[in-house]
């Protein structure tokens, strides 16, 4: 559910640096607005022209909940939900005070959270302390409604709890490339080569009769060899390469801190006076 988150700075340059340390911790432009007004006391009364830098301004979010009178209070009024609302007019009576506001459109709690937080370390002003220091008049509520025996102010009890999900985040892997190689080998092996060879000797003796029977025409070859190398190549498979996953887990225990608002009750006595303006102790002294 989307929530707004509103800070209220001194001056300009605060707003302006909540604005840098809200886009650092990952929130967006559209999502912030910037406010700068300037008091004026024409015509006995405050009025501020508030300029969003964004580009919206103030009034035209008033404008547009059907509202009528200063930009800044139709701005709190369609923020907090009314005209009637206390927290609204407390809200405008400081920023009538020439402040400058920061306002952050949130789409979850926790991002909401956050958005106060980082409004808070930048300087945001304590809008109800602020609120009883300028005069507001809702600031004296509490002590009239315990004079007159009503509630005048109520304080909200906010605790936090803790959340713990998961997320998957990539903590490594593997991952298999195959390219080819080549290297150079050799081996050695042993050829056999014929090669014919020519005699002559030189004899004198008588022809015989297997002389006179091989003496005729004829032809005797012999025919010449030799070995030679010849290469062929076989591809074997000498190993197999695989990817898997092994599935572990393990338990963590997150230890962090959670605020919890508490609310200290004090009753106050009444102290009387006489007639001269001066309390009994007072007299009693």
């Amino acid at each position: 559910m989307s929530q707004t988150v509103v800070g209220i700075f001194d001056n300009a340059q605060e707003a302006q640096q909540a604005a840098r340390q809200l886009a650092a911790a990952g929130f967006t432009q559209e999502n912030v607005d910037i406010s700068s007004g300037g008091a004026s006391t024409a015509g006995g009364s405050n009025s501020s022209n508030y300029q969003n830098t964004s580009g919206t301004t103030t009034e035209a979010v008033g404008d547009a909940a059907g509202r009528t009178g200063d930009s800044v209070s139709n701005f709190f009024s369609n923020l907090f939900g009314g005209d009637d609302s206390e927290d609204a007019r407390r809200y405008s009576h400081v920023a009538h005070q020439g402040h400058s506001v920061v306002t952050v459109h949130c789409q979850s709690a926790e991002h909401a959270r956050q958005a106060a937080e980082i409004l808070d370390s930048a300087g945001a002003v304590d809008v109800d302390e602020r609120a009883a220091q300028t005069g507001y008049a809702g600031a004296n509520s509490l002590q009239a409604g315990a004079a007159t025996g009503q509630a005048g102010m109520s304080a909200q009890v906010i605790e936090e709890n803790l959340q713990v999900g998961k997320r998957v985040e990539q903590t490594g892997g593997a991952r298999l490339r195959s390219r080819i190689v080549e290297r150079p080998v050799e081996a050695s092996v042993r050829l056999r080569e014929e090669h014919v060879n020519v005699e002559r000797h030189a004899v004198n003796r008588p022809a015989t009769e297997a002389d006179f029977n091989a003496f005729k025409e004829g032809e005797i070859e012999i025919t010449e060899s030799a070995e030679r190398a010849v290469v062929g190549k076989e591809a074997r498979v000498v190993e197999e390469v695989t990817l898997g996953k092994e599935v572990t887990e393990r338990e963590e225990t997150i230890r962090d801190t959670v605020r919890k608002t508490e609310v200290d009750v004090e009753r106050l006595d009444n102290t009387t006076t006489n007639q001269r303006g001066m309390t009994d102790d007072e007299r009693r002294a």
